[in-house]
């Protein structure tokens, strides 16, 4: 058998394959699962964006390859968008490129700066991408612990001056997976000038930014870097509008990157389907009121949840943004042992909090993408676990 690649057996078994591979030992034992693990919505995409989809895929000019970069009808909606929602004014020509999901994007910007040697600053507990993408091309993750104590921010002040001159790429995540945190004003500035400082490109992501409650409006890294100079975000339409399935998102910022960005997508992976890219720009351009639908749903759930961990006295703050909630796990139980009793003694599933990083230990994440009944269930089987 051909060995493969040192780089290949470098990389962990992905966070949710080793759920799902539980999920199904428990399904075979014939027990009834509430699957609480994966952040993906449960409500259907909204149906003016799959009537544009319809009508695009009859367009038989849809049916041939799209440019890599994204449509420019699609582009100068991203940036119309972000003026509106942000007061951030891109040039769709060279500011905005469409991703095939913003995972894509994620995965592949470090591939167009990190050599041996070069050190990527990532978050931890943190999107597991983050550092996978920097073992693949060879750089050196360098874990940056996000702990309850600091807000879940990460402490640029503790890092060593000797890392930070080897750092190319600083990655950070608000409103954050898993753990929920937001992040101030003093945050985006504290980033931006640990960037000034050592010439490192701010990777944002901003998957979450609209699925926010209580009247808290999160922020853009492009608020506060006006000049475009150290900064890219990437954005998904997979959360806001319920279209995890459908594979789009875009990357903004910085026109070196964007263009970095671009060139090796033209090389390594192909356009968005224009008829996903039609029904893109319906989500942002048309009827709004299914996103105010989404987050009062979430919103409901988020507060069951909380509300129903706080009765059986485990610890959780109450998020402001995401799907997510954060919590830890009772005295005496590790990550993994908890969330083991949880599958087998009451059938629900949830994430283990170091599945995400080591850091993360002592804590599990509960995703609210399903439906208030089974919530509702999750809480009563929760309340009969004796701990």
């Amino acid at each position: 058998m051909v060995k493969p690649a040192s780089r290949v057996e470098k990389i962990p078994p992905y966070l949710f394959a080793r759920i799902d591979k539980k999920k199904e030992e428990a399904r075979q034992k014939g027990v009834n699962i509430i699957d609480l693990s994966i952040g993906d919505p449960d409500i259907p995409t909204p149906v003016n964006i799959i009537e544009k989809m319809k009508e695009a895929t009859e367009d038989s000019k849809n049916h041939r390859y799209p440019s890599y970069e994204g449509m420019p009808s699609f582009r100068k909606t991203v940036a119309d968008w972000y003026l509106k929602r942000f007061g951030v004014r891109l040039n769709p020509a060279n500011e905005v490129v469409t991703l095939i999901g913003s995972k894509e994007g994620i995965a592949h910007l470090p591939l167009a700066y990190i050599e041996a040697g070069d050190v990527v600053l990532v978050p931890s507990p943190g999107y597991p991408v983050y550092k996978i993408s920097t073992l693949l091309c060879g750089g050196t993750p360098y874990i940056m612990p996000l702990r309850e104590e600091n807000d879940y921010l990460p402490q640029f002040e503790d890092i060593p001056e000797e890392v930070l001159q080897k750092a190319k790429i600083l990655f950070i995540n608000y409103p954050n997976n898993p753990t929920g945190a937001c992040a101030d004003d003093l945050f985006y500035k504290k980033a931006l000038d640990v960037a000034k400082e050592h010439d490192i490109l701010i990777c944002h992501d901003a998957a979450y930014s609209e699925i926010a409650y209580d009247g808290y409006m999160p922020k853009s890294i492009l608020q506060f870097d006006t000049e475009k100079k150290y900064s890219v975000e990437f954005h998904s339409l997979s959360k806001t509008y319920c279209m995890t399935g459908w594979r789009i998102g875009f990357v903004v910022g910085n026109a070196d990157a964007i263009y970095n960005l671009g060139t090796l997508k033209t090389n390594l992976d192909s356009g968005v389907f224009q008829a996903i890219q039609y029904a893109g720009i319906e989500a942002l351009t048309g009827d709004q009121s299914s996103l105010d639908d989404l987050k009062k749903r979430f919103q409901k759930r988020r507060d069951m949840v909380v509300d129903g961990l706080l009765s059986i006295g485990i610890k959780v703050a109450r998020p402001r943004a995401t799907f997510y909630i954060w919590a830890r796990v009772p005295k005496g139980y590790t990550s993994e042992k908890f969330c083991g009793k949880l599958i087998e003694e009451t059938g629900i599933v949830v994430t283990p909090g170091n599945g995400f990083g080591e850091e993360g230990e002592g804590y599990f994440r509960i995703s609210t993408t399903i439906n208030e009944e089974r919530i509702r269930e999750a809480i009563r089987r929760l309340k009969t676990l004796k701990l």
